[in-house]
C-alpha cells in the first residue's frame, strides 16, 4: 500500500523536482500558499504554513511529511524567517505529533553551516578529498536564513526526543537543475542533480531512523560535505557528478 505524504511548499523548485520524479510512488497531498494554476493529479491545499487550522487538517491521515515551505531567500529578513521558517515549522511539527505522523523530513540547508568556511575557506580539491562536514557538527549559520534552518533542526530534535516522531534534516546543497552551475566551483562541489534529489527524498521516505542530519548533494568530485551518513542511514546512492559536466 502506498504511503500518503504531505509535501509542503510543493510548488517550489525542490517540490516540483520531487513530484516530477516520484509522482506515482506515493499518494501525495500538496500544500502551498499559492494555487498551482493548473490541474494536478494530487490533492492540493492552498494555505499558508502559519494557518494552524489548515495545517491540522492537512496532516490528518498522512504517514510522512516532507517540509519544504518557508522563505527560501538567503537574504531574507529576520521578521520573514521568524514567521515563515521558524514559527511555520513549529506549527507543522506540533500538528504532526498530534496526528501521529511517523516521519518528518525537514529541508534544511548548507547555509546552516555556512560559517565553517570562515576560518577554512574550501576550494575545489582533487577528486574524493572531502571538506570535513558530515552532519555530526553543530550548526554554524552563514546568514539569517541559515539561522532559521538551524532552528528548524533544533525544533526537530526537541519533537523527536519529546514525542518520538522520526525526524530527518536534509542540508540541501545546490539544486541547479540538470547541470551544475558554470564558473562556480563551490556550487559545483555541492551540486544536487534533479535525479539524485528525487532519489534522496525517496530514500528519506522509505528508510527507518530516529533523529538524523544528512547532506543532500550528488556524488561530486571534491564534495564539501560527506555523503557517508546519507549512504549508511538511507542507502542513498547518487549517480551524478558535477565533474562530468564541467570541463
Amino acid at each position: 500500500m502506498k504511503q500518503t505524504v504531505l509535501l509542503t511548499g510543493a510548488l517550489g523548485k525542490v517540490g516540483r523536482t520531487i513530484l516530477s520524479n516520484l509522482y506515482e510512488n506515493y499518494i501525495w497531498r500538496l500544500l502551498d500558499n499559492r494555487s498551482p494554476g493548473e490541474d494536478f493529479p494530487h490533492e492540493v491545499i492552498v494555505a499558508d504554513i502559519l494557518d494552524s487550522s489548515a495545517i491540522v487538517e492537512a496532516v490528518k491521515g498522512v504517514s510522512s511529511i516532507i517540509h519544504l515551505a518557508g522563505d527560501p531567500n538567503t537574504s531574507a529578513s529576520w521578521q520573514s524567517v521568524l514567521k515563515n521558517n521558524i514559527e511555520g515549522t513549529q506549527i507543522l511539527l506540533e500538528a504532526a505529533v498530534n496526528a501521529n505522523v511517523e516521519k518528518f523530513i525537514f529541508a534544511s540547508s548548507n547555509h546552516a553551516v555556512g560559517h565553517y568556511e570562515t576560518n577554512s575557506t574550501p576550494t575545489l580539491p582533487e577528486s574524493n578529498v572531502h571538506f570535513p562536514l558530515d552532519g555530526t557538527e553543530l550548526p554554524r549559520p552563514g546568514n539569517i536564513y541559515g539561522v532559521s534552518k538551524a532552528f528548524g533542526e533544533i525544533l526537530g530534535r526537541y519533537y523527536h526526543d519529546e514525542y518520538g516522531i522520526s525526524v530527518l534534516c536534509v542540508r540541501i546543497g545546490n539544486l541547479n537543475g540538470e547541470t551544475p552551475p558554470v564558473d562556480y566551483a563551490r556550487g559545483q562541489s555541492m551540486w544536487l542533480s534533479n535525479r539524485d534529489c528525487a532519489h534522496l527524498f525517496d530514500r528519506c521516505l522509505q528508510s527507518n531512523y530516529d533523529y538524523e542530519i544528512i547532506y543532500g548533494v550528488s556524488n561530486n568530485d571534491g564534495n564539501y560535505y560527506s555523503l557517508g551518513r546519507a549512504k549508511d542511514i538511507l542507502d542513498y546512492n547518487p549517480v551524478d557528478n558535477s565533474a562530468e559536466h564541467v570541463s
